[in-house]
């Protein structure tokens, strides 16, 4: 249903709701992911991703019958993303226009939506998310599915950082096959202090989260507390402290940063500084295509690579020179 705010408050009158607003952006493959969590930074509710086509005729199947090639992608994708009913939409489709590096906001629609029980509707979207052998990031209104492994309890929230984006994966997979124990590490743009907790409790002997957004910084704390981290042992902050613990400079044996190709490139000197010769920085948040331009960044002090891919984002890696 679509009408103004006006009308559909009067067409409402008499029952009490909760003002959602739900926008409908068509846009393409390349770009909706990046826009999706543009839309959680900007303070979505939720998003959601699907074929415009849907429930259609010429709605694209992801998978073809037995022998024939499935397409993998829909060309002509759809994202919903809910915000409060108070949310100036103009504002954060522009600013999500410029994080997805477009020149102008894509097409989009507006429904207003009736109340609904969120809470239900947002927990079934969200299952405990195996990432490795050893690692699951388990919502907590689920039971741990393997006492035995490392569960991150981890909520969906106003902080980007649940386990279900190939980009924060990438980073959970990368943190496992290479944290040997007893690292100093640096998590920049932490978020909801996914990574930085993983890092914890693999066996990192001091944490560091900084995130720029306050709310991330108390969302990362929240998750910390959630996980049981001791404070000395991990801290979150909005900007980081001038620190160095040898002659060149750099005090973290790991610097991971799951972000946007941009903020990446323009964080080079911040990243580089902080990273102590030898150390090793990993980065993501990158699609395929932006990896030669961000590793050019940091080629001068990293020996950098293409270590991880999943779903056309990658994790760039390499050793501090």
């Amino acid at each position: 249903m679509f009408c103004p705010p006006s009308a559909y408050a009067a067409k409402c009158k008499g029952r009490t709701l909760m003002p959602w607003i739900s926008v409908i952006i068509k846009t393409d493959s390349m770009h909706v992911e990046i826009l999706s969590d543009a839309m959680l930074a900007l303070g979505a509710l939720s998003t959601d991703i699907h074929d415009s086509a849907a429930g259609t005729e010429h709605e694209q199947p992801l998978f073809g019958e037995p022998g024939e090639p499935a397409a993998g992608v829909w060309l002509a994708p759809e994202l919903t993303a809910l915000f409060k009913g108070d949310t100036d939409i103009p504002a954060v489709m522009r600013a999500a226009a410029e994080a997805a590096a477009l020149p102008a906001p894509p097409s989009y629609r507006i429904e207003y939506v009736e109340e609904q029980d969120w809470v239900r509707v947002t927990q079934s979207q969200f299952n405990p998310i195996r990432i490795s052998s050893r690692l699951w990031v388990v919502p907590s209104w689920h039971e741990i599915p393997d006492p035995n492994a490392i569960n991150l309890i981890l909520d969906p929230g106003l902080a980007f950082g649940t386990g279900t984006h190939p980009s924060t994966q990438l980073c959970l997979e990368w943190l496992d096959e290479n944290l040997g124990g007893g690292e100093d590490v640096l998590d920049y743009g932490c978020g909801s202090g996914i990574l930085a907790i993983a890092a914890l409790k693999m066996g990192a002997h001091h944490v560091v989260g900084i995130d720029i957004d306050p709310q991330a910084v108390e969302a990362s704390c929240q998750n910390a507390r959630l996980n049981q981290c001791s404070e000395t042992e991990i801290e979150f902050h909005t900007q980081m402290a001038e620190r160095t613990d040898t002659e060149r400079g750099g005090w973290a044996n790991i610097v991971v940063a799951n972000i946007l190709a941009n903020p990446l490139i323009m964080l080079a000197p911040i990243l580089t500084h902080a990273a102590r010769p030898g150390g090793r920085i990993a980065l993501s948040g990158i699609l395929a295509e932006q990896a030669e331009e961000v590793m050019a960044a940091y080629q001068q002090s990293f020996d950098m690579h293409i270590a991880l891919n999943r779903e056309g984002w990658v994790l760039l890696t390499g050793a501090r020179k």
